[in-house]
C-alpha cells in the first residue's frame, strides 16, 4: 500500500487492516433517520410478494421463519430507497479508498434473519460475482444488532488471498444455501459483532457465513450490497448493470457461470 495514498474517509490503519485481514468494520456510516427509512421501506416490502425479488409464503402458519421471510434479491431494481442506499456516498467513498479507483455498485440484498432461522454456510461471495479483474467487495450493514445469539456474521481472517474454491455440500439443518466453503486448517471462523448501524466491508475471497438465529424474539435485519472495481471488465450476468456512484448504468461483459449469491436448497422457500 502507498503510504501517500489520499484517503477520502479511511485511515491508512483502516486501510491497512483490510488489506491484512480481509475486512473492516466502520461505523457512523447511517443516521438514525436513514436506518429508519431502511427499517420502513423493507417492512413495507415484507407484506408483498414481488416475483423474482421477494417471494415470501404470507401464510402466518408456515413452520420455515425463512419461507415467511425469504430474502429481498436486488431491491434497488424495483425500489429507489433501496437504490439510494446502495449508492449511499459514505458506504462508496470508503470503497473508492479499499479499492484505490472508483466502485461499481452490483447488487442490493435485505435478510431479515428472523428468530429460528438458518444460517449460511461459510462462502466466498466472488465464486458468484466473478468480477475479473480485480474483485467484488461487500458492505453489510446492521440493521439490527449481530451477535453470536441472533445469527450474525462469521468471518475467516486473512482468507482474502485464499483462491476460489468448488464449495462443499452445507448442512441443510443448518444452512438456508447449499454451498461451504471449508476454511485452512490455521484459520477459524470468528464472529463479527456488530452494533445497529456499522457497516462491515469484506473481500470477495474472504471466507464468511452466519450462525443460525437462536433467539426467540430478535430478528437480524441486514443490507447489504456487493461492488466491483471500476477497472474490471467482467462481472457475471445476474449482476447487469452496475451503476456508478451518481446513478449512471454501467455494463461489463458477462461472466459466465456466476449468479445469485449462495443457491437455495430446494422447497426452502414453498409457495
Amino acid at each position: 500500500m502507498k503510504e501517500d495514498m489520499v484517503m477520502r474517509y479511511l485511515t491508512l490503519e483502516q486501510k491497512r487492516q483490510f488489506d491484512t485481514t480481509g475486512y473492516l468494520i466502520v461505523k457512523g456510516l447511517f443516521t438514525k433517520e436513514q436506518l429508519e427509512e431502511i427499517e420502513g421501506t423493507f417492512e413495507e416490502i415484507s407484506h408483498q410478494v414481488i416475483p423474482g425479488h421477494f417471494e415470501p409464503n404470507l401464510d402466518a402458519a408456515v413452520s420455515d421463519p425463512l419461507s415467511r421471510y425469504p430474502r429481498v434479491m436486488h431491491p434497488h431494481r424495483f425500489n429507489e430507497t433501496a437504490k439510494k442506499y446502495m449508492l449511499h456516498p459514505p458506504v462508496m467513498d470508503i470503497l473508492a479508498d479499499l479499492y484505490g479507483e472508483e466502485a461499481l455498485a452490483a447488487q442490493s440484498m435485505f435478510y431479515y434473519k428472523p428468530p429460528g432461522s438458518r444460517g449460511q454456510a461459510l462462502h466466498q461471495d466472488n465464486f458468484y460475482l466473478k468480477v475479473e479483474p480485480g474483485n467484488c467487495i461487500a458492505a453489510w450493514t446492521a440493521v439490527d444488532a449481530a451477535d453470536e445469539e441472533n445469527g450474525g456474521l462469521l468471518v475467516v481472517p486473512k482468507t482474502q488471498d485464499y483462491e476460489i474454491v468448488c464449495p462443499e455440500l452445507a448442512d441443510s439443518k443448518e444452512s438456508f444455501t447449499t454451498h461451504f466453503v471449508k476454511p485452512p486448517k490455521e484459520e477459524k471462523a470468528i464472529p463479527a459483532i456488530m452494533e445497529k448501524g456499522d457497516v462491515l466491508f469484506f473481500n470477495g475471497n474472504l471466507i464468511h457465513g452466519s450462525y443460525r438465529n437462536k433467539t426467540k424474539d430478535r430478528f437480524r435485519r441486514a443490507f447489504i450490497c456487493h461492488y466491483a472495481n471500476e477497472s474490471a471488465s467482467r462481472i457475471a450476468g445476474y449482476y447487469k448493470p452496475l451503476y456508478r456512484a451518481n446513478g449512471e448504468p454501467v455494463e461489463l461483459e458477462t461472466n459466465q457461470d456466476g449468479g445469485p449469491c449462495g443457491i437455495e436448497f430446494e422447497n426452502v422457500y414453498p409457495h
